[in-house]
């Protein structure tokens, strides 16, 4: 079974708290996703490896390390996943970036593929597949499948906000894959939100409707 992680940090959890407040406008509700993101990259890729180097400092040779070659590649689902890229994208500027496009039926909640854009080299790359809302599961275990089929082996998935449903989703078709979420919710409605969640994330990012 795959492994679920939430995080406890105190930088995250104040600011979730106002991504979560309904009177949190656009520009400061996607400034804020930004930087959980940012936060959050920073604690999915703790296991990254490293290897030595020397670096010469203005006074001597130094021992030093960087990360061994590992390429990373993030895949925001559409359109909600792009509210989190910028954030990690600081903090790992080499990644590369993919996209999946999904939208979910109102009569069935099951995604419906629209568009998908991925690196060439995507079967060599540890690909961290972002939905800020796991609800149903359905996008992400539909993302995964995708790209499981085009040969990916290292696959994480990170969201903002997971709810029990959409975690046992994930975890009985992809026990492989590991969930990294800021919180972990209460429960589905019965219109597929996340209770209490913080709405519909690419509304409160695109200001829309």
């Amino acid at each position: 079974m795959g492994k679920l992680y939430t995080f406890d940090h105190p930088l995250i959890q104040h600011k979730l708290t106002f991504i979560r407040d309904e009177n949190t406008g656009t520009k400061e509700f996607r400034e804020l996703v930004e930087e959980v993101a940012m936060l959050m990259a920073y604690e999915i890729t703790r296991d990254l490896p490293l290897q030595e180097t020397i670096v010469k400092t203005p006074v001597a040779e130094a021992k030093t390390k960087v990360i061994a070659g590992k390429k990373l590649g993030l895949v925001p689902i559409l359109r909600a996943g792009l509210g989190m890229v910028d954030g990690i994208l600081k903090l790992i500027p080499a990644a590369k970036v993919g996209h999946i496009g999904l939208y979910r039926d109102p009569e069935s909640l099951q995604p419906v593929e629209y568009y998908i854009k991925l690196p060439t080299d995507v079967e060599e790359r540890e690909l961290i597949v972002i939905d800020p809302m796991l609800a149903t599961g359905g996008s992400a275990v539909a993302a995964i499948e995708f790209l499981k089929k085009r040969k990916v082996k290292n696959i994480k998935l990170m969201c903002l906000i997971a709810a029990p449903e959409g975690i046992a989703a994930v975890q009985n078709a992809h026990p492989d894959v590991e969930i990294y979420a800021a919180a972990v919710d209460e429960k589905l409605n019965d219109h597929g939100y996340i209770i209490p969640g913080l709405g519909d994330a690419g509304d409160r990012l695109f200001g829309t409707k």
